[in-house]
């Protein structure tokens, strides 16, 4: 971020910065990455930020396990910690992906944007910048949560690289979700209506999931819904993929679904931005 405003104030001392329409590629990928390199040092100096994909997660396993899992799986705790944990993997991706709306909406209201515009850097590096950091907070979100399912008995029973793959799919989920996110926090002007309208719409990408219960459970017009809903095919392939079953279906799938998100969000993202 220093490189990029000692370019601007160099600039300023010698002529008036000339900005032509389009940025190489490495320009790009320089200025999104130092772009995202200042979104971690705010999350560093507010670990807070963290809580979403570090700490809630914590929280809803031991309701759902100890409090409801009794009920919901007639007291197979054992059995539904396997079925639950790679649903809480995936609840996790999709809570700590609304903060990419509400932190772009945040900095719209600081000023920050502004300085950025009167940068030489391209127009889409802060957004990627934006998702490059908040891929690595979805990261690490995955691996604390995956920790601590192992630490209270979850048990991966298919191979490394299934795991490994797992975690990247989920990964992918979370990064289409991001863009989504971002469109959002882009159409709405307060942080708090973005925080809102985030939790709002999913809500029933959630709860009318495979994520908690099996979609058979469910009243046949919600089953139909379930089983369509990318939430679902994303929970499905990363389950079989951590504890066995048929995978490669619902990994096809989940992997068409994230793909189509972010074909249709990442342009309207950038053409969001570009006029606000």
């Amino acid at each position: 971020m220093s490189a990029l405003v000692a370019t601007a104030e160099s600039n300023v001392v010698g002529h008036p910065p000339v900005l032509s329409g389009r940025v190489g590629v490495r320009a790009t990928l320089r200025h999104s990455f130092a772009i995202a390199r200042r979104n971690l040092l705010q999350v560093r100096n507010d670990p807070g930020q963290l809580v979403d994909s570090a700490l809630m997660p914590i929280v809803f396993t031991l309701i759902f396990l100890y409090v409801f899992g009794g009920a919901i799986w007639s007291g197979r705790e054992g059995d539904y910690r396997q079925y639950l944990l790679p649903g809480i993997m995936v609840q996790t991706i999709m809570f700590a992906s609304r903060a990419t709306g509400f932190t772009l909406s945040m900095d719209f209201g600081t000023g920050i944007m502004d300085r950025f515009r009167s940068l030489p850097i391209a127009r889409s590096a802060v957004l990627s910048g934006r998702i490059i950091a908040d891929v690595a907070r979805l990261l690490l979100g995955q691996v604390i949560m995956l920790s601590f399912a192992l630490l209270i008995g979850f048990e991966v029973r298919t191979s490394l690289l299934l795991a490994v793959g797992a975690v990247a799919l989920v990964l992918l989920y979370g990064t289409a979700l991001a863009w989504l996110s971002a469109v959002i926090g882009l159409v709405l002007r307060s942080p708090t209506t973005v925080s809102s309208a985030g939790f709002l719409w999913m809500i029933p990408l959630q709860f009318g999931s495979s994520m908690l219960v099996p979609t058979s459970t469910m009243p046949g017009w919600m089953r139909a819904f379930a089983e369509v809903n990318p939430t679902t095919l994303v929970t499905d392939a990363c389950r079989n993929m951590l504890i066995g079953g048929p995978w490669t279906g619902a990994a096809t799938n989940a992997l068409a679904w994230s793909v189509g998100i972010l074909v249709v969000a990442v342009p309207l993202a950038v053409r969001l931005y570009n006029r606000r």
